[in-house]
Parts: structure tokens; C-alpha cells; sequence
């Protein structure tokens, strides 16, 4: 055996369907296994609270060993997680081939899931990563929605608070009476989006996976993502089946995310066989489609053909910007720019493709953030974790201060918004960017389209 890795991780399909993964003494053996590991080893401690929380759990026993903790104790641990995959990714030693055949992140699925199974659910939770039904019925009410959820109306927020157990200083996001699907058709019935026929990149053809985030919360994001790709010569078309599923990923109920995955590759199937590229807004579709999809149904045809065939939006321009060259037009964005590398687009493993992007503006200037946001989807707005997201963010947020750039990007909306709230919070006179930004906005600032 060697001590460490430096081969590539290999991940191994979830075994989610066999009694075995949900047994609770097989978890129980395995978490023994894993944390055992990790204590020896302690080089997660800066990211995640997972890590800090098992260490000290583990070094205030009375043998300063995991023989003298109790399981029940394990569950703090298990709660933090953010499934973030960094730990897997970019610090672990032993992740596959490793023999030791460590995957931190997804045995905090699996202990999960068995809490599901065994009905250990949390409703708030339940309800928040019900992203359609609820971004249907909010798109209606829209102002109402939002006026009810700004955090200046403390009226309603303390009500929230108290009964539904969103923590009432937790920054939620807007709702659109116009979803993006919806302008979408309207933009189809003019063509608004028109392929640039003098575009080096002229004869591209793409859909866009809108996200749900996109469709009910950021239409802007997608309208900018199209202007883009249409002064450099793309067709595109917005399809979306429904949600991803992460949140009922980060929930531990993989029978959700693989129907999710299910109804959304076969509605995306043709446009993979007439060898369209699927678009992902967001780095955390982009992860599902590209990596989870295929873990969870790894017999699945559909899916196997559509991982292979996603690009994030960045990804992409970058990929014009190499092989065809992007079209003239691009002026500079004044201020500056900090470059959150969201958890889940540094999963992905294509390198840090928003900065990249957006130094193909001339004369800009980009600062990278590499930290956790600490958000971690519903984590981030929960009462029992808010406080922690918080504290997890907190040098990422320093480092915005930091930077005093007009505009902080990240792939993440849910971070990057989490990031600006806690920059107000540091910023101490200095000032810190009004608001965050998808990367691909500002290419459109950049293009003159909005």
C-alpha cells in the first residue's frame, strides 16, 4: 500500500437500491472506518465544520480515541457535511484507488438516506427543496412573496422564523412573476435571440438547462447566458424537465434525485443524439448531470449520454474562446471583479473556468476567492445551521472586503448571495459589492447587452 494518492479519484456508483446501504450497523461500522481515518490524518480540519466538529468530538473523549464515543454523538457531524465534495476532491489522500477507498461526502449521503428510510425527515427541509411546486406557486404572487421574505420585514420574517424555522437573518432569495421558460417562449415567437452570423463560433448549436434557480429566482442569469452566446454565434434553445434534484440530495432522498434524473434525460435524449451540447447555469446542475446522475443510475442510457454532453456556461465560452475565437465587441469592466470558485464547479474538475472566462475581458481586473461560502443550499437558511454557514463563510467573506471590488461572481447564486450578506456584516466603512453576480453577467456587462 502507498501512504497517499496521486492518481486521479475514482468514485464508485451508490449502492442506494440494496438493504445493506441502509443498515444501520453496516453505517455505523463504516463511519467507525472513516472518522477513524480522518482523526489520524486531520487534513479536512479547514474546510467544512464536519471536520473540526469530529476532531473535537473524538480528542474531548475520555480516551481521546473514537473507542470511547458514542454513536449517537456522530450525528453533529453527519449534519454538516454541505456535500460540497471538496474534501473528496482536493485534500483527501485516500479516496479511490487508495485502498483505503475513502469517500467522506457520500457515506454523509448514506447516513442520511437511512435516516430517511427510518423516517427521520426534517419538514423544513422537505418543503424548501421542493423547488418547482414552489417556485410555481410563488411566480404568481411574486411581490407578495418577496415583500413577505425581505429581511427588512421583520413582521413576517419573526413569523417565519418562529413557525417554519428559516432563520430570520438568512438573505432569501427573490421570486419573478416571469419565469425564465415563460420569456423564453415569448423571445422564440421573434427570434429575439438570433444567432450573430458573423461570429467566429457561427453554427453552434446548444440547449440551455436553465436550473431551476435560474427559471424562478435569476431569469437575468439566463437572458444574459443567451445575449452571449448570441453575439457569438449560437443557437440556442431553453428546455428544462424540472429540478436536478440537489436538494433532495443534500437531503439523503436519492430516490427523488433519480427520478429527477430519469424525466430529465430523456426529455434531453434527442437533443444529446442530434449532438447538441446541454448548457448547465448553475455549477451545482452541472455536478448532478455530469457526475451524481451517473452514480445514482449508472445502468441508465439517458443519463450516461447526457453527462457526457453538459458544459457549464463558462466552461463553454472558454471552449468558443479556444476553438473558434469569441466575436469582437468586448470592453472592459470597470471596478473589478472577486471570483468565488463555487464548491461545486471545482468538483467538477475542469479548472477554475469563471475566472478564466472573464479574463478574456481586456483590462479587467479578477481576484479569486477559493474559500467555502458556507452556504450549502438549505444549510445556509435553516435556523439550526444558519449561524455556522455563517461561520464557515467568514474568511471568504474578510477576503470580498478585501478586495474592495465593485462585483462578486460565483456560480453558486445561493453563495454568492450568502457572501455579500456577510461582507455588509465585515465590511466596517469599506465598501463591498450592492449585490452578487452570475460570471456570465458580466461578459454581457462586457458585450454592452445589459
Amino acid at each position: 500500500m502507498r501512504e497517499g494518492s496521486l492518481e486521479a479519484p475514482t468514485r464508485h456508483a451508490l449502492d442506494w437500491q440494496s438493504e445493506e446501504f441502509y443498515d444501520p450497523a453496516k453505517i455505523d461500522e463504516e463511519l467507525r472506518r472513516v472518522f477513524d481515518i480522518c482523526h489520524g490524518c486531520r487534513r479536512c480540519f479547514n474546510l467544512c465544520d464536519s471536520f473540526p466538529q469530529l476532531f473535537d468530538l473524538i480528542d474531548e473523549s475520555d480516551t481521546g480515541e473514537l473507542d470511547s464515543v458514542d454513536s449517537k454523538d456522530f450525528a453533529p457531524v453527519i449534519e454538516a457535511c454541505t456535500l460540497c465534495d471538496m474534501c473528496f476532491m482536493t485534500k483527501c489522500p485516500y479516496v479511490p484507488p487508495h485502498d483505503f477507498d475513502l469517500d467522506f461526502p457520500h457515506l454523509m449521503l448514506r447516513a442520511r438516506a437511512a435516516d430517511v428510510k427510518a423516517g427521520k425527515t426534517n419538514f423544513t427541509q422537505d418543503q424548501l427543496g421542493q423547488m418547482d411546486r414552489n417556485g410555481r406557486l410563488a411566480a404568481p404572487i411574486a411581490p407578495v412573496v418577496n415583500w413577505s421574505s425581505s429581511k427588512t420585514n421583520k413582521l413576517t420574517r419573526s413569523l417565519i422564523d418562529n413557525v417554519a424555522g428559516i432563520d430570520k437573518n438568512a438573505e432569501l432569495p427573490k421570486f419573478h412573476m416571469r419565469t425564465f421558460v415563460s420569456q423564453a417562449k415569448q423571445d422564440a415567437k421573434v427570434d429575439k435571440w438570433a444567432p450573430n452570423p458573423h461570429a467566429p463560433a457561427y453554427g453552434r448549436d446548444v440547449v440551455i438547462f436553465p436550473t431551476c434557480f435560474v427559471n424562478y429566482n435569476g431569469p437575468e442569469v439566463g437572458e444574459a447566458a443567451r445575449g452571449v452566446l448570441a453575439r457569438n454565434g449560437v443557437k440556442t434553445e431553453v428546455v428544462y424537465p424540472g429540478c436536478c434534484g440537489m436538494p433532495h440530495l443534500e437531503a439523503g432522498k436519492i430516490d427523488k434525485v433519480a427520478k429527477s434524473a430519469e424525466k430529465a434525460a430523456k426529455a434531453l435524449r434527442p437533443y444529446v443524439d442530434e449532438g447538441k451540447t446541454v448548457v448547465a447555469l448553475t455549477a451545482s446542475c452541472g455536478l448532478m448531470m455530469k457526475f451524481e446522475w451517473p452514480l445514482i443510475l449508472p445502468d441508465n442510457e439517458n443519463v450516461k449520454a447526457l453527462s457526457e454532453a453538459v458544459m457549464d456556461i463558462d466552461e463553454l465560452i472558454v471552449d468558443i474562446a479556444k476553438k473558434e475565437g469569441l466575436a469582437d465587441g468586448l470592453q472592459t469592466v470597470e471596478g473589478g471583479v472577486t471570483v468565488h470558485l463555487a464548491c461545486h464547479a471545482r468538483a467538477q474538475n475542469m479548472g477554475a473556468k469563471a475566472a478564466e472566462m472573464l479574463r478574456l475581458i481586456p483590462d479587467i481586473k479578477v481576484d479569486i476567492l477559493e474559500r467555502c461560502s458556507g452556504h450549502g443550499g438549505t444549510f445556509g437558511v435553516v435556523k439550526p445551521t444558519h449561524d455556522l454557514a455563517m461561520k464557515v463563510g467568514k474568511t471568504a467573506m474578510r477576503n470580498v472586503v478585501k478586495n474592495e471590488n465593485k462585483y462578486l461572481v460565483s456560480d453558486c447564486p445561493l453563495a454568492a448571495k450568502h457572501l455579500v450578506q456577510g461582507a455588509e456584516g465585515l465590511a466596517d466603512g469599506k465598501p463591498v459589492p450592492a449585490e452578487s453576480h452570475h460570471p456570465i453577467q458580466i461578459m454581457a456587462m462586457a458585450y454592452g447587452l445589459v
